[in-house]
């Protein structure tokens, strides 16, 4: 299946048929997120994979329509940093020093570069990061869609409920975005729908 046709196939999926996605699978879905496009590198968010029904059942009281929640095989909920502290970037640096072997002191114009960029952003720092976990939600749809795997990406959610189940420490990060993933319920009729979109004309314009 190339990347057309598994983008066609692929539809916001309202009821799933409980199956489990295979372990090796679920773990390439994840590192598409990994690997997802990063400002600067710094990759300003987490993200949790929901598996066991424990955690799902209780899940499901957060989510305005929970018909996905109480049938997926795995819910994928990303949290974006509501900050970039000085440690973190402390971190980040440590970590590129460690990887490609370099010393820290060829990477200060780096660390200016990313300290000047910020301060611009200071006032609206969460709604950057936020910006950004939506690019992993798309890498983590287009890779399920390439592994023939389900999901449905979902905002109808209280994101006070996940996070008090989750237990985050919201003064750090705050829910973004959720993702369930599995294999499509027979039953459910959307799948059968045409799928909607502008026509080339409509969408593009050649400069």
């Amino acid at each position: 299946m190339n990347y057309l046709e598994a983008l066609q196939k692929r539809y916001s999926v309202k009821k799933f048929n409980q199956e489990k996605i295979p372990e090796d699978i679920l773990r390439n879905i994840l590192q598409a997120g990994k690997l997802s496009a990063s400002s600067l590198g710094l990759q300003p968010y987490k993200i949790y994979v929901a598996e066991s029904k424990e955690i799902l059942e209780k899940l499901q009281s957060a989510f305005y329509n929970p018909s996905q929640i109480s049938t997926c095989s795995h819910l994928i909920i990303i949290a974006a940093k509501n900050h970039i502290e000085d440690h973190y970037i402390d971190g980040y640096f440590r970590h590129i020093t460690e990887i490609r072997n370099v010393e820290p002191e060829s990477l200060e114009g780096f660390r200016k570069s990313i300290d000047g960029y910020r301060m611009a952003k200071k006032n609206n720092m969460a709604d950057w990061n936020e910006k950004q976990a939506y690019i992993v939600l798309a890498n983590m749809m287009f890779a399920a869609a390439l592994e023939q795997i389900d999901s449905c990406p979902m905002e109808g959610f209280k994101p006070g409920k996940i996070e008090e189940i989750l237990e985050l420490d919201t003064e750090a990060e705050r829910i973004s975005v959720t993702l369930a993933l599995g294999y499509r319920a027979e039953d459910d009729a959307f799948q059968h729908n045409k799928k909607v979109r502008k026509t080339d004309e409509k969408l593009f314009k050649f400069l």
